[in-house]
């Protein structure tokens, strides 16, 4: 059997828990593609399996919810050997192994082929990232042209990305920091209004916005959603994305106190299936072109694993973490 290098995590713990180890190269069948990985991008998700937190996960495992890079067999037919693909979701790095590694073998219901000449660090920084920010600003949010938009958590690489797609749609957008050393980057990202998030601003972004903004993107989670439900006006929508501030869960919650009359709460998860609805192609096009501006953090090798998952940890990267597999 064929082997491979993994970043293979065996018990639950902190990043010193990721370790390189040889790995059998799993064999493709008739619906699956073995692809060989060039890049792969990191998400809090992985941190949160990694520190034991996602259900039904059992270790040993590969990591990984994403992977770049060419195929190395399709049984099946569905792609030719060679060709750039892109994957995300679907189990990956929890049902079965993920990323993490210089090979992965997945359903090919879960890939997308790509034509473009973005360097591999580039390139991975966007399947995950880019599905994410789509998905929430148009499936779950609705975003139109015009309507005001606020990115709570806008340092976060999805914020980072969800403003710069809903300035190229023609929205209106405002994000949030913690940083006020980091203002100037949310307006480079797309931003035309920047606010220091002390997790009460609610009073001021409905100032800006004149009673309110018609859409939320919520990327800090709990710790800020009851006060982003305060920032949306009436008929406004707030989708619950991201949890970069580590709570999961309301100790308390009282509905009819805390959802303000006519502003829905509602979320966006992004499996396999709207990884596979992204226009992934066309959004890779336009940042080939340069327009639209994606922001890579840091870069890491796959040796420095550990290292790269104590950066996210320490949201230290000022945008997405890449790692390349060589």
């Amino acid at each position: 059997m064929a082997q491979m290098k993994a970043a293979i995590i065996r018990q639950a713990g902190g990043p010193e828990v990721l370790r390189i180890e040889t790995w059998p190269v799993a064999e493709p069948t008739a619906e699956q593609v073995l692809i060989r990985v060039k890049a792969f991008g990191l998400n809090r998700s992985e941190l949160f399996t990694r520190r034991g937190l996602s259900p039904g996960v059992s270790f040993p495992r590969v990591l990984g919810i994403e992977a770049v890079g060419v195929v190395e067999s399709a049984p099946g037919g569905q792609f030719t050997k060679g060709q750039t693909v892109a994957t995300a979701m679907g189990g990956m790095g929890r049902q079965f192994d993920g990323g993490y590694a210089e090979y992965v073998c997945v359903p090919a219901a879960q890939v997308q082929s790509l034509q473009t000449h973005l360097p591999w660090e580039t390139l991975g920084a966007l399947p995950e990232m880019l599905q994410t920010a789509w998905g929430a600003l148009f499936r779950a949010l609705q975003l139109r042209r015009g309507e005001s938009l606020l990115i709570r958590g806008g340092t976060t690489s999805v914020g980072l990305a969800a403003a710069a797609i809903a300035r190229n749609h023609g929205a209106r957008v405002a994000s949030t920091t913690r940083n006020p050393d980091r203002m100037d980057l949310l307006r480079k990202a797309g931003a035309e209004q920047a606010f220091v998030d002390d997790l009460s601003i609610a009073a001021t972004v409905r100032e800006w916005s004149n009673g309110g903004v018609d859409k939320v993107l919520e990327l800090v989670g709990t710790t800020s959603l009851v006060d982003s439900l305060q920032c949306a006006g009436e008929h406004g929508i707030v989708c619950m994305t991201g949890m970069v501030g580590d709570k999961w869960w309301f100790d308390r919650f009282s509905p009819m106190d805390v959802i303000p009359t006519a502003v829905s709460l509602t979320s966006y998860s992004g499996g396999s299936q709207d990884f596979m609805r992204t226009p992934l192609q066309d959004l890779v096009g336009q940042v080939e072109a340069g327009t639209l501006n994606v922001h890579v953090g840091k870069v890491f090798r796959l040796d420095e694993i550990a290292e790269a998952h104590r950066c996210m940890e320490d949201n230290n990267a000022g945008g997405k973490i890449v790692v390349l597999t060589s």
